[in-house]
């Protein structure tokens, strides 16, 4: 069962903190979601504490989506001037990751900062949608948001906006989901417009139920050329799995492909180490040289926040860690 009161979430947030401490190569995801948990017990202070520990680690991962989190949290609790300079902070910085953009712009959207959250949705996308491309699932959601900012504000509709159609599936527009005047269907007595506002807010819940039923993406599992033959060695028996590093590098471009023609969305990458694996495998009491423990592996590893997104720009590094870029390493059209 979730959590439902605040003592739930609090007790959920000791559990989280408990399991950090056992497992500290994932530290970062299970503080974030302790964190997470505190927001919505109350104890917000507390919260910024866990964000204040995690911007203090040497080895942080994704220090841009904590800063980010964390001025979302402060803001909401009277520290507006500090939540501010995090938030231009970020902006600064550019990160590539779509998630910091997304939560620095929708905390500056929830206080009334149409203007700034606009700047903020704009700035992102223009770092991180190169024309011509397919619009990465991670990427979609600043599109979205955007539309919606730009609704309230009263702006005409550009080619964002036009892009942002195309990749909202809901039954309901997005134009009708982000009209600013929907609130006064609330207190309407019209049975008509009451109607019409269930089915859009059914529409929009059936969206956040999407997002939320896909947590993590669908993963592959990619071993760099180092481990690649460590684990080999360690566990010969695997070589019916990977019979070459070349072998392996193809097979996965073509899963991810096949995956994404068959519509599958939030396609990504996982990383595999060797001492991560045996590790893996002694908590599930299984043999590192079985091949079923690998699929099980990805899947732990993605939904503790370890996968990249797939496919990557074309000019962009290539995921394979090869130095060259993902178009001159697989073709990609």
């Amino acid at each position: 069962m979730r959590p439902d009161t605040p003592a739930d979430h609090t007790t959920e947030a000791e559990r989280l903190l408990r399991t950090a401490a056992q497992y500290p190569e994932d530290r970062e995801p299970l503080l974030l979601q302790a964190a997470a948990h505190l927001e919505l017990a109350g104890d917000r202070a507390r919260a910024t504490t866990l964000y204040d520990e995690l911007l203090g680690s040497p080895d942080l991962d994704h220090p841009h989506l904590v800063k980010a989190l964390n001025a979302a949290n402060l803001w909401e609790y009277g520290h507006e001037a500090e939540a501010r300079a995090i938030i231009d902070g970020i902006r600064a910085a550019g990160p590539l990751d779509p998630a910091p953009w997304e939560i620095a712009a929708e905390t500056l959207e929830s206080h009334d900062e149409l203007e700034a959250a606009h700047d903020c949705f704009t700035t992102a996308l223009t770092l991180l949608l190169t024309p011509g491309e397919e619009v990465p699932y991670a990427v979609q959601s600043l599109l979205i948001g955007r539309h919606r900012v730009r609704r309230l504000m009263g702006a005409d509709h550009d080619i964002w906006d036009e892009l942002a159609d195309t990749v909202h599936t809901a039954a309901v527009p997005l134009d009708e989901l982000h009209d600013p005047k929907r609130l006064w269907a609330l207190g309407s007595s019209d049975p008509g417009e009451l109607r019409a506002e269930i089915t859009r807010l059914r529409a929009e819940l059936g969206t956040y139920r999407t997002a939320l039923s896909r947590p993590f993406p669908v993963a592959v599992l990619h071993w760099p050329a180092a481990e690649f033959d460590e684990l080999l060695t360690a566990y010969p028996n695997l070589r019916s799995e990977y019979p070459s590093r070349p072998d392996h590098l193809a097979r996965l471009e073509a899963a991810l492909r096949d995956l994404h023609q068959a519509g599958t969305p939030n396609l990504g990458i996982v990383t595999g180490t060797v001492p991560s694996y045996e590790a893996f495998a002694a908590s599930e009491a299984t043999s590192p040289a079985d091949p079923d423990l690998l699929p099980q592996y990805a899947t732990t590893l993605a939904a503790r926040g370890r996968a990249a997104p797939w496919p990557p720009a074309r000019t962009a590094a290539c995921w394979c860690g090869s130095g060259r870029t993902y178009q001159e390493c697989h073709g990609a059209a």
